[in-house]
């Protein structure tokens, strides 16, 4: 099978943040997000379930909250990247305890790689993420040509 090939895709100025976290990390993405608050608020913002619904309710921002991850967020969140309805993964996870949902999480993250999109699974990350010039305007980027992927299909 050949390799994939590539196009070109934009991500757009006002991005679409997908905000996720593993119970034990929720409060540092709290933490962070309200630091944070001012470029969030630029932006627009999904999440699982309870991450979303904490969200709100500390940040008072609008948060599209999806199912919570073990019942279908992350899944959801996947859909989102993939039909290009999610600019960037902050996934704040827990990186000392297995969770039962580990395949949904392993799919999510291979499904942002996949399409070329910013992921930032710690606070520093994030923070350099926000920080970034590119945060705020249209930015071009290396995504998967579904078109010539079909073309080639028998």
């Amino acid at each position: 099978m050949e390799p994939m090939k590539f196009v070109n895709g934009q991500l757009p100025a006002r991005k679409r943040f997908a905000l996720v976290a593993h119970d034990r990390c929720k409060p540092y993405l709290l933490t962070w997000a309200e630091r944070q608050k001012a470029v969030l608020a630029r932006h627009e913002l999904l999440a699982t379930g309870t991450t979303g619904r904490l969200l709100s309710q500390r940040l008072g921002l609008p948060i599209e909250s999806m199912l919570s991850g073990p019942l279908g967020g992350d899944q959801q969140i996947g859909a989102r990247i993939a039909e290009r309805r999610v600019d960037v993964l902050v996934f704040f996870w827990d990186p000392f305890e297995s969770q039962p949902h580990d395949p949904d999480v392993k799919a999510l993250l291979r499904l942002a790689a996949v399409w070329n999109i910013p992921v930032a699974s710690t606070e520093s990350t994030a923070d350099y993420l926000l920080s970034s010039p590119l945060l705020d305007q249209a930015h071009t980027c290396r995504i998967p040509d579904y078109e010539g992927y079909l073309a080639a299909r028998p």
